[in-house]
């Protein structure tokens, strides 16, 4: 079966028109940044693991700036950009680590980033109820009904992404390996204990502690790491 077939690719290149503004904007954006790729290509070493270029810092700068001013305070908006942050840092760490960027690093990274932010979301509307908005404004503009929704949309989204990416052949040829399906219960686990510790035990406040503290998450994403591991690097 022809995975391709069950998408829909649209061009951004094809939808924006010629003469839209924002062109423009691009334009001296890349050129200014470009210049200061060359302006710092002198500082690096020759040798040795290729750096994080500088105007990829700029851009998660930028970002960052334009979060804080102004997109924290646009429904939606604010937690498509907390996981656009969280994707610029897998680039940044992909390309710490000398490893090829994938696509699939892209879709997955991002859907988890999302479904991370709008539990936390939910978890400040539910605990804090009537003085929500006086914590973040932006909350107003969301209630647990909608997020609930939101976290339903992006939870299967999230799941499928990871099962494309284990059966799909880039993966099986990269790897040389197709029983990395084999490791889809672990996250459909650790998904499905997440939504009831945001739920039943009122988590979702801080997921770096909840990693921590909640034991079977622990092992859920230690067994999936081992599996993995195994899968790949196991003799031949």
């Amino acid at each position: 079966m022809d995975q391709g077939g069950l998408f829909s690719y649209v061009s951004i290149e094809e939808r924006v028109p010629p003469t839209h503004p924002l062109r423009r904007v691009r334009t001296l954006l890349d050129e200014a940044l470009d210049s200061m790729s060359r302006d710092f290509d002198h500082v690096y070493a020759e040798g040795g693991r290729e750096s994080v270029a500088p105007e990829r810092l700029v851009r998660a700068l930028v970002l960052q700036v334009l979060y804080s001013l102004l997109l924290k305070h646009i429904v939606i908006i604010d937690v498509l950009v907390i996981a656009i942050g969280f994707v610029m840092r897998a680039v940044a760490g992909a390309v710490v680590l000398d490893v090829v960027i994938s696509h699939w690093l892209f879709v997955c990274t991002i859907l988890l980033a999302l479904f991370i932010a709008l539990a936390k979301r939910r978890h400040e509307i539910v605990l804090l109820a009537d003085g929500a908005t006086h914590h973040r404004p932006i909350l107003g503009e969301y209630n647990a009904y909608l997020l609930d929704q939101m976290i339903a949309v992006v939870a299967a989204s999230t799941l499928m992404a990871y099962v494309f990416y284990t059966i799909s052949p880039e993966t099986q040829e990269k790897f040389g390996t197709g029983l990395l399906g084999l490791t889809i219960p672990f996250p459909l686990y650790g998904i499905f204990r997440y939504l009831y510790l945001v739920h039943r035990r009122d988590g979702g406040g801080s997921p770096a502690e909840l990693l921590v503290t909640d034991r079977p998450l622990l092992v859920c994403v230690a067994l999936w790491a081992l599996a993995v591991a195994l899968i790949i690097y196991r003799p031949l």
